[in-house]
């Protein structure tokens, strides 16, 4: 199917202007070519969850691809001054930047994989200011989407096997937001998008009912689905609730009968208010008995996962969720707190050096090397643990991890499970060498990759914590760098 193009956003200009003031700052001290790794990650999941569904790598892609400053760019960057009224940037340096494109290596986890707190989703090597530049916009895409494709994974989980609808799009956080949003949510697990410009944008299924201004239109409910019932007889799902919701039902099965006399079916009903565990089961009731037992149940307001759980737990007779607001806005934690830091520099023809920034909070101290993740899954196919290692040093123990909150708590896989690489080849030198899947795929990708976690680690409330460690030989490289930055070792 071909794609649409969506709306163009900046691209070397969409980062904070301390990306490009500390470019500056290398390119002046002569240091552009000085290599760097950076590693993006978050540090806890997010709406208190088990696990987290890694998303965004398609927009980081088109990102990286893209990357340059046009002329218009650079002419608005030179009318920025500091304090004293002068230009922040030399013409040289902006003519730098005109020239500037994306030459480095990334390595990213594909989008669907199940992913866990310090574990990198996304790996760059390349010229300093290269890497700099990129993190902003790197941690925009990655951060968003990620949050957004966890909460709908999430709410399929709850809805056990019944149709989502992603329906977010009025009230997402702006034009772009929406897109971002409803891409994530499709990934996530959803089976299609209210937004009509997202499914000719990203090629998702789009879907959707009426609202209760047509019914209001017209001098009566059921002269309304009548109208919309001969509009739309392929696809007619009656919004029952405009005025009292059972009668809408009775009114939607006298549409139904019509449609059938035009040699279609009642495809749906939807009730968007009131109690609708209550209402679900009456509506099934008068649906059954009088001959429309495939018609669909549709429900929509303020939904999340728990309020899902919560209506399935009550035997609620509803097929297909309408989910928005609190999907696409991510509404009980609005940022995943992703982050992007440096653990290795080198010079040209040098030795790669390792580079430790320390905290007062554990979680925030950073781990050295070249990273990569190496997930582990037992005999029965399920995932029992994640190693992160540094690929330039020999392991003291290579299948030896310890938990970075607690040094006592160590786990081997030696010799018992399978061990998978999480991070693929996406540019190599600046050069694309990663196929992009469908969105499809990645959406098949994330449903498989939640099959393969224990139940423990998806359940909504307290979920068992993941096990996810730094290999024994790196956890204590670590620590010893650790203690020469506080001046507690010699170096």
């Amino acid at each position: 199917m071909a794609h649409r193009a969506g709306p163009k956003t900046p691209s070397g200009m969409l980062t904070d202007l301390y990306q490009i003031t500390m470019a500056y700052a290398y390119w002046k001290t002569g240091i552009t070519t000085t290599e760097a790794c950076f590693h993006l990650y978050f540090r806890g999941n997010p709406f208190d969850g088990g696990y987290s569904v890694a998303c965004g790598l398609a927009q980081v892609v088109e990102y990286l691809e893209g990357l340059g400053f046009t002329a218009e760019d650079t002419a608005y960057l030179a009318t920025l001054t500091g304090s004293d009224g002068a230009p922040l940037f030399p013409d040289a340096f902006l003519e730098w930047l005109a020239g500037f494109r994306f030459t480095g290596d990334v390595l990213a986890v594909p989008e669907g994989t199940v992913v866990f707190p310090q574990e990198p989703l996304l790996r760059v090597i390349g010229p300093i200011a290269e890497c700099q530049l990129v993190e902003t916009a790197l941690l925009n895409i990655v951060n968003f989407q990620t949050l957004v494709a966890t909460k709908a994974s999430r709410v399929r989980l709850a809805a056990q096997g019944d149709p989502v609808i992603e329906f977010g799009l009025r009230r997402a956080q702006g034009p772009d937001g929406a897109l971002s949003a409803s891409r994530a949510s499709y990934i996530g697990g959803c089976v299609a998008t209210s937004n009509v410009l997202a499914g000719a944008v990203h090629d998702i299924p789009v879907g959707g009912t009426h609202a209760h201004s047509l019914v209001m239109v017209f001098d009566s409910e059921l002269e309304a689905f009548m109208a919309y019932a001969e509009a739309m007889p392929n696809n007619a799902v009656l919004l029952v609730d405009t005025y009292d919701t059972l009668e809408g039902v009775r009114n939607a099965i006298s549409a139904g009968h019509r449609l059938r006399e035009l040699g279609h079916d009642l495809v749906g009903i939807r009730i968007d208010s009131g109690d609708l565990a209550w209402l679900s089961k009456r509506a099934r009731e008068l649906l059954d008995t009088s001959g429309f037992e495939g018609t669909r149940v549709y429900a929509s307001n303020e939904l999340d996962e728990y309020t899902i759980e919560s209506l399935k737990d009550q035997g609620a007779r509803i097929d297909v969720w309408g989910v928005g607001t609190k999907m696409v806005t991510a509404y009980d934690q609005p940022a995943l707190g992703g982050v992007y830091k440096l653990s290795a520099i080198r010079t040209p023809g040098g030795e790669w050096e390792p580079r430790v920034k320390v905290s007062e909070q554990t979680a925030k101290v950073t781990t050295p090397g070249l990273l990569r993740v190496r997930r582990y899954t037992d005999a029965d196919g399920v995932f029992s643990g994640d190693m992160i290692y540094d690929e330039l040093v020999a392991p003291a123990s290579p299948c030896v991890m310890v938990d970075p909150a607690d040094a006592t708590r160590r786990t081997s896989y030696c010799g018992t499970d399978e061990a998978e690489e999480l991070l693929v080849p996406v540019f190599d030198g600046g050069r694309l060498v990663y196929e992009v899947p469908p969105i499809a795929a990645s959406r098949e990708r994330a449903i498989e990759q939640i099959g393969h976690l224990d139940p423990s680690h998806v359940r909504l409330l307290n979920p068992h914590v993941y096990k996810v460690g730094v290999e024994l030989g790196l956890f204590e490289r670590k620590t010893a760098l650790i203690l020469v930055a506080r001046g507690i070792a010699e170096g």
